[in-house]
C-alpha cells in the first residue's frame, strides 16, 4: 500500500519503470515478484480523487445512503472499477459516502504480522462502528477487503470491542450482498437494465466462497432479464493474495489456475463475458489465459439501460 501510494504521485513515471523489460526485472528481482508475472499498473487518478470529483453528484441520491469502503486495490489499481462503482450507485439512486481510513490489515495477517493487523482493525472499527448501521452500510467492492470486518476483525478486536465489531461486522456487506437486500426491499427493480442477452462465467473469490457465498453474486448479474450467468467450478484461482506473484510460488500458482480456471475461461466463446470480484483472481485470468475478466459491478453499470 505504501508503495503504490508513493508510486501514484507520479503513475505514469512509475508504470513506465514497472512495465519496462530493462527495468521490470530489476525491480521484480528486488520485491522478490516472479518474473514471468505481469505488475499491477497504477492508475493516473487514485479513487479518493474520484471520489472528490464526483462529491456533488454523489449526494443526490434519494432512495438511501451507503458508506463505500475504499479498498487499496479499487483505489489504487483498480480505479475504473471504482468509479463505475460510484456511478451504478447514483444511477440507482442512493447517495455515496466515504470517510479517510487506514488499510484492512489482512496483508500483515497473511505475513504474520499480528500485531500490525490488530492495531489496523481496531483503528478501522473504531472509525466505522459509530456510523455504519442497516439503514446506511459500509459496502465493500473487493471481497477479501470487506469480508476482514466479518472474518478477522472481531477475533482481532480484543474483549474490549469485540461486540462493537460483532456488531459492525452485520452491516459490512459485499455489493453484491447490498445490491440483492435492495431488490428485496424492492429497492431495484430489474426494468432500469438492459434487455438484451449475455452470457456469463463467474469465478468467485476463494475468501467470499470460505466467508460468505456466490450465490448473491449470481443472482446480481442474472437480474438483467435475459442475462444467463455459470459459475465455473473452480477452487482457488492460484494466486492466493500475493502468494502468486512470488517467485518461490509463481508455478505452483499456474499449476493451480491450469486445474480448472484457465481451461474453463479458454473454452469460454469470445462474446461469453468472464466475471471475477476479486482483483488477483482477475490478474491470474489476464497473465493465464490472456482474457480480460469484469467485476460484476462493472457488468451491471454497463447493462444500465
Amino acid at each position: 500500500n505504501k508503495i503504490n501510494a508513493l508510486g501514484s504521485i507520479t503513475p505514469g513515471i512509475t508504470n513506465f519503470f514497472m512495465q519496462n523489460k530493462a527495468t521490470s526485472g530489476l525491480i521484480k528481482k528486488v520485491l522478490g515478484f516472479a518474473p514471468n508475472r505481469s505488475m499491477p499498473k497504477l492508475q493516473k487518478r487514485t479513487l479518493t480523487k474520484e471520489v472528490k470529483r464526483y462529491a456533488q453528484k454523489l449526494n443526490e441520491g434519494t432512495i438511501g445512503s451507503v458508506y463505500l469502503f475504499v479498498d487499496e486495490f479499487s483505489n489504487f489499481n483498480d480505479t475504473a472499477v471504482g468509479v463505475k462503482t460510484l456511478m451504478l450507485l447514483n444511477k440507482l439512486g442512493y447517495k455515496v459516502k466515504t470517510v479517510k481510513h487506514d488499510e484492512r490489515g489482512r496483508t500483515f495477517l497473511s505475513k504474520g504480522l499480528l500485531r500490525t493487523a490488530k492495531k489496523l482493525a481496531i483503528k478501522n472499527i473504531q472509525k466505522f462502528a459509530p456510523i455504519i448501521s442497516e439503514e446506511t452500510p459500509l459496502v465493500g467492492i473487493e471481497p477479501s477487503t470487506i469480508l476482514s470486518f466479518r472474518d478477522e476483525y472481531p477475533d482481532l478486536a480484543g474483549n474490549e470491542l469485540k461486540e462493537t465489531a460483532e456488531k459492525l461486522a452485520k452491516n459490512a456487506l459485499m455489493f453484491d450482498e447490498w445490491f440483492m437486500r435492495e431488490v428485496e426491499k424492492g429497492n431495484i427493480d430489474k426494468d432500469v437494465f438492459t434487455k438484451e442477452a449475455a452470457s456469463i462465467k463467474l469465478h468467485g473469490h476463494c475468501q467470499q466462497k470460505a466467508v460468505a457465498s456466490t450465490k448473491q453474486t449470481i443472482a446480481m448479474l442474472n437480474l438483467p432479464e435475459n442475462y444467463n450467468v455459470e459459475e465455473i467450478p473452480s477452487g482457488c484461482c492460484g494466486m492466493a493474495g500475493s502468494f502468486g506473484y512470488e517467485k518461490e510460488h509463481y508455478e505452483l500458482s499456474i499449476k493451480v489456475g491450469e486445474l480448472v480456471l484457465f481451461p474453463a475461461v479458454r473454452k469460454a466463446p469470445k462474446e461469453t463475458i468472464i466475471a471475477a470480484p476479486g482483483t488477483s483472481c482477475r490478474h491470474q485470468i489476464k497473465d493465464g489465459t490472456d482474457r480480460d475478466a469484469k467485476h460484476p459491478i462493472e457488468i451491471m453499470y454497463d447493462a444500465l439501460k
